[in-house]
């Protein structure tokens, strides 16, 4: 087994996320006038690692549950296609994602001890939504499948590498960081729409399957302009610096999403979207951390 395929199992295209999440939040902290080079480094190590668990996870048990076995994979969805191509075991998958997991661990109990044991709580959370995310909790319905998603890597890592950074809660930090969520949620929301009849198989409740893909279109289109609305929002209450508005060059790639999104019977068309969903979270929160830095350098 060579070092490249474990690679390329950790699907390293998704791991992006990760990093634009500590670009979000240290810019953020820098806005308030704090930067620390070493704890900006081992919370983006920490949470690669916890990002790599996750991705392996998913597969491993996509592939046991007999999804990926189903599903019509795309570039943003049905698994890595390792699996079920033979060029990785199932242990390697589940061993590879637990050791991401354990090498993580360290990391979370440094900063525990030498920040505050205020971060145990969010900690915890996380590490639920790593290791039961794919096996327990996108299975109980109710949007918890696309909630975790949001919560576990987008609105939690913002908000807690920030407490990290600065030591102290701020609910300007936690209202700028809705966003995040909300932007990761329609990730996984978006790309579950190919995946929803394999989903079936594997016992999965996704809001495309609960909901009808005709009605999750229509939610998935709200929370996409939910994004927009709640930055000018933050903005014209004071809540997030006015530069943040730079968020809003996303709009036409948010809007390809949403049409892709109701035009999902035709895989000419939300292939594409998936796309602009894609650049729409990395991008949009991207520009999220240019505005908090410009804020603080003009």
């Amino acid at each position: 087994m060579s070092l490249k395929t474990f690679f390329l199992e950790t699907r390293p295209q998704f791991l992006i996320l990760s990093l634009v999440l500590i670009i979000l939040s240290t810019s953020m902290a820098f806005y308030d006038g704090i930067f620390n080079i070493k704890y900006t480094l081992l919370t983006l190590i920490g949470l690669l690692l916890l990002h790599t668990s996750v991705n392996t996870l998913n597969d491993y048990y996509d592939y046991k549950s007999g999804i990926d076995l189903k599903a019509n994979r795309t570039p943003f969805s049905g698994g890595s296609g390792l699996l079920t191509s033979g060029k990785i075991s199932a242990g390697q998958t589940f061993w590879l994602g637990i050791i991401s997991f354990i090498l993580a661990v360290p990391i979370g109990i440094y900063f525990i001890l030498n920040k505050g044991w205020f971060l145990l709580p969010i900690f915890i959370l996380g590490a639920i939504f790593v290791l039961f995310y794919t096996s327990f909790l996108a299975k109980l319905g109710l949007g918890f499948s696309e909630i975790s998603a949001g919560l576990g890597l987008g609105t939690l890592p913002v908000l807690g590498v920030y407490l990290i950074l600065n030591k102290g809660f701020s609910f300007q930090v936690l209202f700028a960081s809705i966003p995040s969520g909300i932007l990761v949620c329609n990730l996984l929301f978006l790309n579950e729409f190919p995946d929803a009849e394999a989903d079936k198989v594997g016992g999965r409740k996704t809001l495309p399957i609960i909901l009808g893909k005709d009605k999750a279109a229509k939610l998935y289109s709200a929370l996409t302009l939910l994004v927009y609305v709640w930055i000018v929002l933050g903005v014209i209450f004071k809540i997030m610096p006015p530069f943040t508005l730079i968020a809003l060059l996303t709009l036409p790639l948010a809007l390809k999403a949403i049409s892709g999104s109701i035009a999902h019977s035709d895989i000419t068309k939300i292939l594409p979207a998936q796309g602009a969903n894609v650049m729409v979270v990395l991008v949009t929160q991207f520009l999220l951390g240019i505005g908090y830095i410009l804020a603080r350098v003009i």
